[in-house]
């Protein structure tokens, strides 16, 4: 069966992310004997003409859309995403009339709405690899389920999680955005923030790829692709068990190194373990910190002081990583004083740069989501497909905004709101500079060479 398969993300904030939840998803459908086409609404500069020529040259069987982003989680600058996937929609079925099924990380946290707001024919709910190919197994032979939703089903063995098929054309484009490739090393997240979701869409237990064949990914796309750096896209990259320890030793072993990140929490690092991931290419770390105070760490459900993000933040810079934040306020328990405070210890830290948000998204069967109905802020029935943000009842909204911005403003390294510097950033890539570039707002950092994609 021919399957066309659509990235729908638009998200370039900080930097544009390889799609490799869909690329995992196609490598399982061509294992299981399909022909798969991989298209991406990014690569295709957002055109719908340019969707329709991809279904018009392939001329699918079966159309399957993977929604990542539901909205760009930014009060400041709101963006809602699923009016884009209805469009993709609305543009394949004028081409042709065949089932649209729907997918993703976006699509499983409000999979009904979804599907009703873009009108597609089925979605799949949870992990793809093993359900979209029943699906499509099925549905060359006629046969389709009687539901539109489809899943969630028993969770894949981190054995069973393999090497996302990586497009020769997907790739081509983000080396063009920033020469950086995305890689799995594991799924799964047992840590307990109040507003995240990775635990409902991955479990709360650790799921290992083997490390060899997370290597042998580097490799893959080192040699054949010539990426020349590597972005981790686990939840949590340093996790407790020391996964990603053995993914460090693997690629020690055979003599791999390439400029790379992740989401880094604090704890748990030391100055031999950092070496030992410098060694690797270990350059810069996305460290999840989130609030900005005791207080409303706790309250988020970290299990860490912002002492802990001093110590993580002074461990890195130390060794030369570039290192960057992002804090959200407004959070549950926030109250003036938490703000002052919070405020106080983001210009306490030294050689980052942080990323700072007003409000948290609410996403559905979180506890920030029930925690926001017991206070009346959402009612029972809010389906939160459009954006909704928690806003501690304790804090005025406009006051909270305007004390942000008296704060940070003028302040090189800090950016309120968050996006500030995105359309810089995205100048630097399109000149063919590597990596996620944020780091230049560093002081003493200096600018790095164009990489051989760049142009002239």
């Amino acid at each position: 069966m021919k399957v066309l398969l659509i990235s729908a993300n638009v998200t370039l904030s900080p930097y544009p992310i390889y799609p490799i939840g869909m690329s995992m998803v196609a490598a399982a459908l061509t294992t299981a004997g399909h022909t798969v086409r991989q298209a991406d609404f990014l690569m295709l500069d957002c055109s719908l003409d340019a969707i329709a020529r991809e279904v018009e040259e392939f001329g699918p069987d079966l159309v399957g859309i993977s929604v990542r982003n539901i909205d760009n989680v930014n009060l400041m600058n709101e963006k809602y995403y699923i009016q884009n996937v209805r469009n993709i929609v609305d543009k394949v079925r004028e081409i042709t009339d065949v089932k649209v099924m729907l997918g993703g990380a976006g699509f499983s946290l409000i999979p009904e709405h979804i599907l009703k707001e873009t009108g597609a024919d089925y979605g799949i709910i949870g992990e793809g690899e093993v359900l979209a190919v029943e699906f499509v197994n099925n549905a060359a032979k006629g046969i389709y389920p009687p539901e539109a939703l489809i899943g969630p089903a028993v969770r894949i063995s981190g054995e069973q999680i393999g090497t996302a098929l990586y497009d020769e054309r997907l790739i081509e484009f983000y080396l063009h955005s920033g020469n950086i490739a995305s890689i799995q090393t594991k799924r799964g997240c047992a840590y307990k923030c109040v507003y995240c979701t990775y635990p409902l869409l991955e479990g709360t237990e650790l799921r290992k790829r083997d490390p060899r064949e997370v290597v042998d990914d580097i490799e893959l796309l080192r040699g054949k692709h010539g990426t020349k750096y590597i972005f981790f896209v686990d939840s949590v990259f340093n996790d407790d068990e020391g996964a990603y320890l053995d993914v460090v030793d693997e690629m020690l072993r055979r003599g791999i190194s390439i400029p790379w990140s992740g989401f880094i929490k604090p704890g748990g690092l030391t100055d031999e373990i950092v070496e030992r991931m410098k060694k690797t290419g270990f350059a810069s770390a996305e460290v999840g910190a989130d609030a900005a105070c005791d207080t409303t760490l706790a309250k988020l459900g970290k299990n860490f002081s912002f002492s802990d993000i001093v110590d993580c933040n002074d461990l890195l810079v130390r060794h030369g990583i570039a290192t960057s934040h992002f804090f959200m306020f407004g959070g549950p328990g926030e109250t003036e004083a938490t703000v002052h405070e919070g405020i106080r210890n983001i210009l306490g830290l030294q050689q980052c740069v942080v990323f700072i948000f007003m409000g948290i998204r609410i996403l559905p069967q979180t506890p920030l989501a029930r925690l926001a109905l017991k206070e009346n802020l959402i009612s029972a029935d809010d389906g939160m497909l459009k954006p909704v943000y928690y806003v501690s009842p304790s804090v005025d909204k406009a006051w909270l905004e305007e004390t942000l911005t008296n704060a940070f403003e003028g302040v090189r390294h800090c950016l309120f709101p968050p996006d500030a510097m995105d359309s810089s950033l995205q100048v630097l890539h399109k000149l063919g500079y590597t990596g996620p570039m944020w780091d230049l707002l560093l002081s003493g950092r200096k600018s790095r060479e164009r990489n051989r994609h760049a142009a002239g």
